[in-house]
This record gives structure tokens, C-alpha cells and sequence, in this order.
């Protein structure tokens, strides 16, 4: 009783399901009640409310805005394991027949437009592009199968391979009913005889590139034979529609395996969220409207299937189904993909508007060069000169004050620690060492320009991105340039350096209370020096007294010396950093202010000349750019278009 009461739930809920479809569109044709199918619809056609959102969207995927702009259409998918009646459904559905065979049929993903007509005569037709060019091949019912292989092997190769370029087959038909589905090849593991070994891959990765966008919804074909969840195509719904709400699953082959088809739909193991229909599919050579009499003959008097909900049973049901969801899904989304079509459209628009323009004449190429070499100039004033980083403010190597203090920083500790430094070891015997310091100054200025010119050469190729032809010469200049000015530096540094080993002088007081606080202790230092070889003194640190100059005389005016000496060292290395700093400034700010712009212009515009004239060359990365952002912009305004035009229609419709 219970698994009776559980089934009688189930079919409660997916009778309620249908009962909100039924009260949106005409009821079902063909019924057991109604066997006189002759010229009847399969679903009456919903031409005012339902065709022209079609339209629309069949239009947009004619555009091919989804793979073009990343722009994903509704759509319902196809899907189902090799044999499960798949081509079966959608033959039922479209009232056609379909390629058929062993192995993979559908090698490539097919779009069936249907489109109810109600002309005597059915028109049908195929699109695609094979070979780079796009094809249309008008054919009719009895030659459509052949049609298919025709024009599947010019997409996908004479073999048994499969392509993710798609095929269109277009059937205006009276009685089909409104609806767009992509059919994709069905999921085996076993490649036969002539398919490529890893032919499990290529379908399934085809088939999750089409189900996965949320904007799809997955029709799983499922046959009754089997057990539901070891189907592959229920295993890779489930993967991206885990809740399964945007999973509507057929069965098929219910008369081959009645047997506990009803409890199996009605426990619902493998959670459809759209519930399930139940289809008897053409047999052998019956006539489409003949299956249909079967069917509906089949659920209303089979002692097992007849217990199934007449609303969960039957292509015609089927065919509701997939309307009424095609038509929801689609109202759901349409304004979002018009959102996201004038988003993109004015994103193209505005990046095509902000591309460097064709120059025509030597002098508009001047005028966008001195634009190029302004905003660089600007720029490193900001990072440069007034120390701000808004252009860069997650590039810390481009924080220039802040680096150059540390640099700054380093330079003095360089000269606190350097060995010359140490003016207690050898203390009676030693003088000034300026030629032992001379190469942290050389290499805090090498390193200073080096950082500099990585700045300079990182905002200049920023600026002049645009004009390719333009940055080899441009970047030789600011070379050029930052080498002239590191030599300037270097040769400063040697003079300053030259001085301090010439000359000592200092006007500087702190030498005088220095050198008076170091002679305070003399005294206490010739009182131990007398009895000790280690003499420890205040503000200085412990010395050592060599054994053969303990003389009064000599060690009065060997530590007047040595004090002088220290006192006057702590001078030059402030004299040092200070000047560092004071010459990197003033250079930099040359550097903007001056020479930047002189020496850049003077190398382009001088000896080398011929770059401005370069610059009327689009260069190929900038000009295949432009044709691209064009073409999108052309094809978001048709899709643009094509929408406005059905909102349009839908407007005065409704008034």
C-alpha cells in the first residue's frame, strides 16, 4: 500500500504539473477519445504569443551570438545514451524521418527548427557552413535522411567522427509544432569499427558544452529497458543541473518493458525536476498519424501502462510540454540577453572609440606623438615627483618615492657597515680609507638609474601600446637617454668622491661637540693604556693598544688623531647620503621636467626621423583588433535589431 500510495503522489504532482501547462495552450489532438488525426496538429501552433519569441531566437542563434559574443540562447538539448530512442522522439515530433544505422547517427549537433505551416506542401531545408563558406540545401521528406548524411559528411568528414559545427534543418510543416531543439550524438563508450578511439570524450564534451549554461534545458531520452540511473545522459545532467529543474525526461520504448514502468516514474530515483513523459514511438513503416492512433490505443487499454497518467503519456503530450517550457524559458530570459546585448554593444563601442585612430598625414602623427611623450611625461610626475600612484596602486614597483627611500636606506647602511667603518680595530695605526667606500656609492647609483629607467620604459610602452610600429624606436630613446644620465651621476659620484679623499673640511658644529666629547675621555684612555692592551672607551667602544707605542708623547697624539679622524668619517658618511639624496632629486626632476621629452624627441624626431612616419603604419595587432571589435558591433546591432523589432511586434499585438 504504501509504494501504491507513493505512486498515487507522484502522479498527482506531475497531473498538477501539466494542469498549469493545459491551461496555457489548446489541448492535446490526438487523445484515445479522438483517433481522427488526419492534417491535425501534433500541438496547435501558438503564432501570436510563442512564434515570434522563437524567431527571435532562432534568429540570434542563426547570428551565431552565443559562440561570437558569449551571449547563451535558450535552448532545449537533446540528449540520451546510444540506442535509447533518441532519433525515434524527434522523428515523432517532426513527423520526418531521420538518419538511421549502426553506431552514432547524429555525428554532429542538429538544429531542428520546427515551424507549424499550414501550406499543403511541407518546405524544408538545411544550413551550414562547410569549407568556410555557408550552405543552404532545400530538400523534401523522402530524401531529408540522405540530405542529413550529405551534408554531415561535409562538416564532419566521410568517416565515422564527430564536429561541433552545427547543422540546421528547418521543417515548416503543417501539424508540428512550434519548437527549436539541438539534437547531439549519442553517448557511447565502445568506439565501432571506424570511430576514433576516444570518441566517449569528443560526445561527451560537446554535449556539456551544450547542457551546462543555465539558460538550457535538457530533454533526457531514456528507453524503459534500462534502470533510469545508470544511464550516462542521466549521470551527466545530473552534474550540472543537480536539482534537476531544468530536466524534462522522455521514456521511450514502454511497450518493449511495461513492467514496472509506473512505479519507476513515480519514484523518481533519478530527480527530474520537470517531471516525465512516456512515448510509444513509431514501429517499422506505420505512418506517423497511424503511431499515433497506436499510442494513444496503447496507454488507454495495455492492462500496466493505461494505469500511467493520461498527462504524463504520449507525443502529443510531449509536444505540449516542450512548448509550454520553450515559451516560459525563453520570456525568463529575453530580457536578460537584451541586457547583455546593449551591454556588450556599448562596451565594443566604446573600446573601438578609445582605439588610436588612422592617421593620414605627417603632421597628425606629430601631434599624436607629443600626445604619447605628454601623458608619459605626466604620469611620472605623479609616480616620480610628487610620490602619487593612483595610475598603479597594486604595483608596488612602481611606488617610486617609497623605493627610492629604501634604496636611500640601504645606501646608508651599506656605509655604516662597510669595513673602513671600524675605527676600533688598529686604533693608533689607521687614517682615512675613502677609496675603500667608493663602490657603494657607484652601485647606489647604478642601481637608482636602473630602477628608473624600468619605470620610465614601463609608463612610455603603456602610452604608446597602441602604435606598435612606434615603441622599438621609442624604447632605444628612453635607453639612450637613462644611459647618458647614469654616466652624468656616475661621473658626480667620482668627483664628490675625489674631494672627500683631497680635502677635509667640515663646517659643519656637530664635529666640534663630537670631537670635544671623544677628548673628554682621553685622560681615562691614557691612565689604562699605560697597564692595559684593551682599553674600553665611552661613545667609542674597546681598542686595542699595540704593545710598541705605549709612549705618553706618541699615544697623546695618536688618540687627538684618531678622534679627529672618527669624529670627521661620521661627517663624510651623512655628507655622502645626503648629497645622494639631494643629486638623485634634482636628476629625477631634470629627468620629467627637461629632459624626457627633448631627448625623445631629438632621437625620434632627429636621427632617427623616419618613426613619426611609422606611425601612420597601423600595425597589424591594432588593425585586426579594430575589424574585430567591427564585427561585433555589426552583429550585436542586427541581434540588437532583431530583438527590438519582435518587442515591437509583441507591443501592438497587445493593443
Amino acid at each position: 500500500m504504501a509504494g501504491g500510495n507513493k505512486s498515487s503522489q507522484k502522479h498527482s504532482k506531475n497531473a498538477s504539473n501539466n494542469e498549469q501547462v493545459d491551461s496555457q495552450i489548446v489541448p492535446v489532438s490526438a487523445t484515445s477519445e479522438n483517433h481522427n488525426t488526419n492534417n491535425v496538429p501534433i500541438v496547435s501552433s501558438f503564432n501570436d504569443r510563442i512564434r515570434p519569441l522563437l524567431d527571435a531566437v532562432d534568429k540570434l542563434r542563426h547570428l551565431n551570438v552565443a559562440a561570437k559574443e558569449g551571449i547563451q540562447l535558450p535552448t532545449i538539448v537533446v540528449v540520451g545514451d546510444q540506442s535509447s530512442g533518441k532519433s525515434s522522439v524527434l522523428e515523432s515530433l517532426a513527423g520526418i524521418s531521420l538518419p538511421r544505422g549502426q553506431g552514432i547517427c547524429t555525428r554532429v549537433p542538429l538544429i531542428m527548427r520546427l515551424h507549424h505551416h499550414p501550406a499543403a506542401t511541407p518546405e524544408l531545408y538545411l544550413e551550414y557552413t562547410a569549407d568556410g563558406s555557408a550552405k543552404k540545401v532545400t530538400t523534401d521528406e523522402s530524401s531529408v535522411a540522405n540530405a542529413i548524411n550529405s551534408a554531415t559528411e561535409e562538416i564532419a568528414g566521410g568517416g565515422k567522427g564527430i564536429s561541433n559545427n552545427p547543422l540546421t534543418l528547418v521543417v515548416r510543416k503543417n501539424g508540428v509544432p512550434d519548437l527549436t531543439m539541438v539534437d547531439l550524438p549519442g553517448i557511447t563508450r565502445v568506439p565501432v569499427h571506424g570511430q576514433p578511439e576516444d570518441i566517449y570524450e569528443h560526445v561527451t564534451a560537446t554535449i556539456m558544452e551544450y547542457i551546462n549554461p543555465e539558460e538550457s534545458i535538457i530533454l533526457n531520452v531514456l528507453s524503459a529497458t534500462v534502470d533510469f540511473s545508470t544511464c550516462e545522459s542521466i549521470r551527466m545532467s545530473q552534474k550540472v543541473d543537480k536539482t534537476g529543474d531544468r530536466t524534462l525526461a522522455v521514456v521511450t520504448k514502454v511497450d518493449k518493458s511495461p513492467e514496472g514502468l509506473l512505479e519507476k516514474v513515480a519514484a523518481d530515483d533519478v530527480g527530474i525536476g520537470l517531471g516525465y513523459v512516456c512515448v510509444r514511438n513509431r514501429i517499422g513503416e506505420e505512418k506517423y498519424e497511424e503511431a499515433r492512433i497506436a499510442e494513444a490505443q496503447l496507454f488507454g487499454t495495455h492492462p500496466l501502462l493505461s494505469k500511467i497518467d493520461k498527462s504524463i503519456v504520449g507525443v502529443p503530450v510531449l509536444a505540449q510540454r516542450l512548448v509550454q517550457i520553450q515559451a516560459t524559458i525563453i520570456s525568463r530570459c529575453l530580457p536578460e540577453i537584451v541586457k547583455k546585448i546593449n551591454e556588450k554593444l556599448s562596451s565594443n563601442i566604446a573600446e573601438l572609440n578609445r582605439m588610436p585612430k588612422t592617421m593620414t598625414s605627417v603632421g597628425e602623427a606629430v601631434t599624436t606623438f607629443m600626445g604619447i611623450v605628454g601623458s608619459a611625461k605626466e604620469s611620472l610626475r605623479k609616480l616620480i615627483i610628487r610620490g602619487e600612484f593612483n595610475e598603479y596602486p597594486d604595483d608596488n614597483q612602481m611606488h617610486c618615492t617609497a623605493r627610492l627611500v629604501e634604496m636611500l636606506e640601504k645606501f646608508s647602511a651599506q656605509l655604516r657597515d662597510a669595513p673602513e667603518n671600524d675605527h676600533k680595530s688598529n686604533f693608533l695605526v689607521d687614517e682615512i680609507r675613502v677609496k675603500g667606500i667608493s663602490g657603494i656609492p657607484v652601485g647606489f647609483i647604478e642601481e637608482v638609474w636602473g630602477y628608473i629607467e624600468s619605470v620610465v620604459l614601463s609608463v612610455v610602452m603603456k602610452r604608446c601600446e597602441d602604435h606598435q610600429q612606434l615603441q622599438f624606436s621609442i624604447r632605444r630613446a628612453c635607453h639612450n637617454l637613462i644611459e647618458k644620465l647614469r654616466d652624468r651621476s656616475a661621473n658626480w659620484v667620482l668627483e664628490v668622491l675625489q674631494m672627500e679623499e683631497l680635502t677635509d673640511y667640515t663646517c659643519n658644529p656637530d664635529y666640534m661637540s663630537e670631537w670635544n666629547r671623544l677628548m673628554a675621555a682621553r685622560p681615562g684612555f691614557l691612565n689604562s693604556a699605560r697597564s692595559h692592551s684593551n682599553v674600553s672607551i665611552v661613545g667609542f667602544g674597546t681598542v686595542s693598544i699595540v704593545e710598541s707605542v705605549r709612549n705618553i708623547l706618541v699615544l697623546e697624539q695618536a688618540y687627538d688623531l684618531k678622534m679627529r679622524i672618527a669624529t670627521y668619517w661620521k661627517i663624510v658618511q651623512r655628507r655622502l647620503v645626503d648629497s645622494m639624496a639631494l643629486h638623485v632629486q634634482l636628476s629625477l626632476r631634470n629627468l620629467v621636467e627637461k629632459e624626457l621629452e627633448k631627448g625623445i624627441v631629438e632621437e625620434l624626431m632627429g636621427r632617427h626621423g623616419g618613426a613619426i612616419e611609422k606611425m601612420l603604419e597601423e600595425s597589424p595587432f591594432v588593425a585586426a583588433k579594430k575589424e574585430k571589435l567591427s564585427g561585433s558591433i555589426k552583429l550585436l546591432r542586427e541581434s540588437k535589431d532583431v530583438l527590438a523589432a519582435i518587442i515591437d511586434r509583441i507591443a501592438s499585438s497587445s493593443h
